[in-house]
């Protein structure tokens, strides 16, 4: 069985703490964001690819097993079940008007 790491994209908001964690298969663009490598990962980079994954601020990284994605630290030995999280979200900015005073009124 084979496992890759792949990233979510629109989860990402570039810590750069995977690439610091898998400098083997994860580089950095010029903003911040990981370019992963592809290929299945060996036995001795596993591990690191788990922690790499456990540690994402926004879960945006994730390893990949058949084809389909599980958690970082989702055992092998039971089988892949969707899941539900709840998404961590930034608040809303407050938009607040600036209005002028009119010397005239």
């Amino acid at each position: 069985m084979s496992q890759r790491v792949v990233v979510n994209p629109i989860a990402c908001t570039a810590h750069g703490m995977c690439a610091e964690l898998l400098p083997e298969r994860i580089t950095l663009d010029d903003w911040g964001y990981p370019i992963v490598d592809g290929r299945p990962l060996s036995a001795d980079l596993l591990e690191h690819a788990r922690r790499a994954a456990e540690v994402c601020p926004t879960f945006a990284l994730l390893l990949q097993s058949d084809g389909s994605p599980v958690r970082a630290s989702a055992r092998a030995s039971q089988p892949a079940q969707p899941t539900v999280r709840n998404v961590r979200r930034r608040p809303e900015p407050v938009v607040r008007r600036q209005t002028r005073l009119d010397p005239r009124r």
